[in-house]
C-alpha cells in the first residue's frame, strides 16, 4: 500500500505552493491539538499525566512554530501570491489532533487511545512525506524532527494507557479505531460529494444550457432589429398616462 501511496504523494508534495498550504494547515492543526492538550492537562487528577500532557502540548506547539515557518518561507520564494488550490487532504492528511473531540467529555483512558493511534497515524504519514521530499531538504528536516517526538508521543501514550487501564486498554485501543474508521468515512464521502456533484454541475451545464441558448439566439435573429414605429393609439396623446 506505501508503494501505491507514494506517487501520489510525490504528487502532492511536488507542487511549491500546495506545499506552503499543507504546511500552513498543519501548524493549524497542531496548534489545535496543542491547546487540547493543554485543556486535559487542566482537568485530570493524575500528576504524572498532567506533566506528559504539558510535555506533549509544548511539543504540538513546536510542531506548529516549524510548520508555520517553513510554509511561510516557501511563500516568500513564489514569484506571485498562489491562488487558493486543490490542496487534496485526503490524500497527503496531517495529524488529526484531537479531530474536534470534547476533552472534557471523554475518561482519561478513551483519550490516551485516541491520541495513541492519532500519533501512530501521523508518524506514519509523515515518514511517507519525508520519503518523498527529496527535491526539498529544509522541508524533510523539519518532518524528520517532528517525527523524533512522535516516537516519544507514541510510547508514552501506549505506557500511560496500560497503567490507567491494565484490563480494558486493548478494547479502548479498538473502539478508538473504529471511531477513526468512521470519521474516515464521513470525510470520503463529504469529498466524493463534493467530486460528484461538480461531475454533474458539469454536465448539467453542457447538456441543458446550450439548447437554452440556441433558442434563445434563434428568438433573437426572428425579433425586428432598430427602432419600431408607435401605434397611432398609443401616440395620440400627452397629458394620460398610458
Amino acid at each position: 500500500m506505501r508503494s501505491l501511496l507514494g506517487p501520489l504523494h510525490r504528487w502532492v508534495w511536488l507542487d511549491t505552493a500546495r506545499r506552503a498550504r499543507k504546511l500552513l494547515r498543519f501548524a493549524e492543526t497542531e496548534a489545535d491539538g496543542g491547546r487540547d492538550l493543554v485543556r486535559a492537562a487542566e482537568m485530570t487528577t493524575d500528576s504524572l499525566l498532567r506533566r506528559h500532557f504539558l510535555r506533549h502540548a509544548r511539543d504540538e506547539q513546536r510542531h506548529a512554530e516549524l510548520f508555520r515557518g517553513r510554509g511561510a518561507a516557501l511563500l516568500r520564494v513564489l514569484p506571485q501570491p498562489p491562488r487558493s488550490g486543490y490542496r487534496a487532504d485526503w490524500l497527503a492528511p496531517g495529524e488529526r489532533g484531537l479531530d474536534d473531540l470534547r476533552v472534557e467529555e471523554l475518561e482519561v483512558d478513551a483519550l490516551l487511545a485516541f491520541l495513541h493511534l492519532s500519533e501512530k497515524s501521523a508518524a506514519t504519514d509523515f515518514a511517507r512525506y519525508r520519503d518523498v521530499l527529496q527535491h526539498d531538504p529544509p522541508t524533510r528536516a523539519v518532518f524528520e524532527e517532528i517525527l523524533r517526538d512522535e516516537a516519544h508521543h507514541m510510547n508514552y501514550t501506549f505506557s500511560q494507557l496500560v497503567r490507567v487501564s491494565p484490563q480494558h486498554h486493548r478494547w479502548l485501543l479498538w473502539r478508538a479505531r473504529l471511531g477513526r474508521l468512521w470519521k474516515g468515512y464521513l470525510r470520503l464521502a463529504i469529498a466524493l460529494a463534493g467530486g460528484i456533484s461538480w461531475l454533474i454541475l458539469t454536465v448539467l451545464y453542457f447538456t441543458l444550457l446550450p439548447p437554452f441558448a440556441y433558442f434563445a439566439k434563434r428568438s433573437a435573429r426572428q425579433e425586428p432589429a432598430g427602432w419600431r414605429p408607435v401605434s397611432a393609439e398609443r401616440n395620440a396623446s400627452l397629458d394620460r398616462q398610458y
